[in-house]
């Protein structure tokens, strides 16, 4: 209710009102009952920091991809989070996690991250992860990362390939106990280079 929706195109900005597509959903920045603080996080950060305009105002960040059919419905496809784009191929998050989670009995738990090269081009796919032991060696992390490689390649897709594997302490997460893919998305574009192996 008194809300503009708006569907985000691959290159991050709107899609006309009247066609069909598919993508993150941002929302008018002007709506009734939505909030203008937040108590543990950057209100900004959080919603509107890197979203495109319209008609000269910030549009803000709904989290959701959702698909406008060319009848003017909306479906909603989960968390914009919880998708990447890899080579063309729109993936879960979570199928690649679950797959990687079985890999070696030391992880106890691990996040993919579709990370945007600086120069262009499909997604590279990262993989966080949290380790039981450590104390772990960069061949260690070359080697559970050609173990994440064939099990993926074997159980999803032979063109899927990751491009790093970076251990982490713990995975961000929201209140709810939601893995922050988005905050580890950024942590990892920002800092790719030093945590490339």
């Amino acid at each position: 209710m008194c809300c503009n929706l708006f569907i985000l195109a691959d290159d991050g900005h709107p899609i006309p009102q009247n066609v069909p597509g598919i993508g993150e959903l941002a929302l008018g920045s002007l709506m009734l009952g939505a909030s203008n603080t937040l108590l543990n996080a950057d209100h900004y950060g959080v919603y509107f920091k890197g979203m495109p305009l319209s008609n000269g105002k910030v549009l803000r960040r709904h989290g959701d991809v959702f698909e406008r059919t060319s009848r003017g419905y909306y479906h909603a496809h989960g968390r914009a989070d919880d998708t990447m784009n890899l080579g063309g191929i729109k993936v879960s998050s979570v199928e690649i996690e679950r797959i990687c989670n079985g890999v070696d009995s030391n992880i106890v738990e691990t996040a993919a991250i579709g990370i945007p090269p600086s120069g262009g081009g499909p997604e590279q796919l990262a993989v966080a992860v949290v380790l039981k032991n450590s104390n772990i060696t960069p061949q260690d992390l070359q080697e559970l990362r050609m173990s994440f490689n064939s099990a993926l390649q074997k159980t999803l897709n032979p063109l899927f390939r990751v491009s790093q594997v970076v251990p982490v302490p713990s995975l961000p997460r929201t209140a709810s106990n939601k893995v922050m893919r988005r905050v580890l998305r950024q942590q990892l574009a920002e800092q790719s280079q030093s945590f490339k192996i």
